[in-house]
């Protein structure tokens, strides 16, 4: 059963849209076959197939996951040039801004489906993720990072790594927890604090980290969702107050954030100032570009940043490819390497690989039969399967940290084994 969005705004609107959804997914490209369901070849044709993306562009606090979009163009770019999906050209229309808001989000969705009549939504990129009924309902493969919980469950809603916020049944990715207690010489007998935004995602995020840390062996003296996630505090110091305590009266051994850069500047600005000696992490703040103010590298200096993919420093042949890959969709030039070209990348990556094993004759249908038996080796965030990709993640990751300027494997990319959520 598909879970509800939690916006009783937001899920009125869905259930508004359904009846003239319902007669737009019949205007197709295609005329369709005899017996075949409506809707189930929208975006196609003899030589083409029509991908949209959601991707937070512009957001309220400043963060940005525009590069999204360059990844996805450079792995559609390199999919084109060797022929498409079985021969079918991939038209990508671009990204729609969201700017990390649910009724955008959810307008995006409608767009691309409505008007543009796509075939997939690849990729989804945003902490909000209200749409997600509507793909469901209509029937669109749609392809992102599986932070939110719509990735987990949905029949035609894929995380490019997996499933990062399961139900209870499903089980929890141990990277961050297995790669922190490596720097720290082992859980046992330490403590983390964990900190994220007063939204959705925050809670999910506290639930599922708060698990995954006490799995691990740590105790966890903190777990809240309590910034605001429509605003940066400016004034940080009872929150470091209340995690500086939060050990029996002391520090903990590490803090974690499940926040955005903006926030992490500020808490991390904070916690250095007063004092603070022990770890700090977070699973965003893997970006050159954020090196060139001396503000912010500072900041950020000493941080510990998780990675569900192959780091940037690999020299993988994987890695070589998607550089190059990179490169030519940005014309030729070098530019710097973020994580959310990668999640764009990725999420791509994950939608070609299915269609190509769809067959010529791809429907709605055909693609999430493939897709049931779905699995490959040696990717850049390891080794992929669906549908165990739509309840379990995938496993993999590794952790780096910037020091003096310049990002170091901390943690090597390695598979963990996940441990059952409940």
């Amino acid at each position: 059963m598909l879970r509800p969005i939690r916006t009783l705004a937001v899920a009125a609107a869905a259930l508004a849209l359904v009846s003239a959804c319902n007669s737009a997914s019949t205007n197709g490209n295609d005329s369709g076959r005899a017996g075949e369901k409506p809707g189930n070849r929208r975006g196609l044709t003899a030589d083409s197939v029509k991908v949209g993306g959601i991707v937070s562009m512009t957001s309220a606090s400043g963060y940005s996951k525009k590069d999204t979009d360059l990844g996805a163009r450079a792995r559609y770019l390199r999919a084109n040039a060797e022929g498409g999906v079985n021969g079918r050209r991939i038209d990508y229309l671009g990204a729609q801004d969201d700017g990390q808001d649910p009724a955008k989000n959810m307008a995006a969705a409608r767009k691309l489906v409505q008007q543009d009549k796509v075939f997939a939504v690849a990729p989804m990129s945003s902490v909000t993720f209200s749409g997600a009924d509507f793909l469901e309902q209509e029937k669109v493969p749609t392809f992102g990072w599986g932070t939110l919980p719509s990735f987990c469950g949905p029949k035609h809603i894929y995380g490019f790594n997996g499933c990062l916020v399961p139900t209870p049944g499903g089980t929890l990715n141990q990277t961050w927890p297995e790669g922190i207690a490596a720097v720290l010489g082992g859980a046992r007998g330490k403590s983390v604090a964990v900190i994220a935004n007063d939204s959705d995602a925050g809670k999910f995020g506290i639930r599922t980290f708060r698990q995954g840390f006490a799995g691990a062996g740590f105790t966890v003296s903190y777990a809240k969702a309590s910034v605001p996630a429509t605003a940066v505090p400016s004034d940080w110091s009872a929150y470091v107050k209340e995690i500086l305590e939060s050990n029996g009266g002391k520090a903990p051994d590490a803090v974690v954030s499940v926040m955005q850069t903006p926030n992490n500047i500020g808490l991390f600005t904070a916690l250095k100032r007063s004092g603070y000696k022990g770890l700090l992490s977070d699973p965003t703040d893997y970006d050159p570009g954020l090196l060139a103010k001396d503000a912010t590298r500072q900041a950020l200096d000493g941080v510990y940043v998780l990675l569900q993919f192959e780091p940037f420093e690999s020299d993988s042949p994987t890695m070589a490819q998607f550089k190059a890959d990179i490169r030519a969709a940005a014309g030729g030039q070098d530019v710097p390497l973020s994580m959310h070209m990668m999640t764009g990348y990725m999420a791509a990556d994950l939608f070609v690989s299915i269609a190509r094993k769809a067959g010529t004759d791809m429907t709605v249908e055909s693609f999430q039969e493939a897709a049931q038996s779905f699995s490959d080796t040696g990717t850049l965030v390891g080794d992929r399967a669906e549908p165990k990709g739509q309840k379990d993640s995938f496993g993999c990751g590794a952790l780096v940290r910037l020091r003096n300027g310049t990002y170091e494997v901390a943690v090597p990319f390695k598979c963990y084994e996940p441990v059952p959520f409940t």
